[in-house]
């Protein structure tokens, strides 16, 4: 399995959460302002700045400063992270798969 000082727990936590993972999305095509990142959703500034922080602790997404505002940056070192346990996964997956297949059964 791999190794990581990344908790699993907080990157697949921080996944869990549909706002989270659109706000991944964006940031992931260009870097965006707290603001920036705001103003799609029907909730305060405060909510989105405790998004960012759960995705922050979680090691998905830094903060640097641009002038007077935070510019939110996606950290891709931490998805080859999660990337990585699921591709553990996804071998044992894949070889127990195969060999139902070889027993008669498709797979689906």
């Amino acid at each position: 399995m791999v190794d990581s000082s990344v908790s699993l727990n907080k990157i697949f936590g921080a996944l869990a959460d549909v706002t989270r993972r659109d706000i991944l999305e964006r940031v992931s095509r260009a870097e965006c302002t707290i603001s920036e990142l705001a103003e799609p959703y029907a909730m305060s500034l405060a909510a989105i700045a405790k998004h960012i922080s759960v995705l922050e602790k979680a090691g998905l997404i830094t903060k640097r400063r641009s002038g007077k505002e935070k510019v939110i940056l996606i950290q891709p070192k931490t998805f080859k992270v999660a990337a990585a346990y699921l591709s553990e996964y996804e071998k044992i997956w894949s070889a127990r798969f195969d060999a139902v297949s070889l027993q008669g059964f498709t797979k689906n």
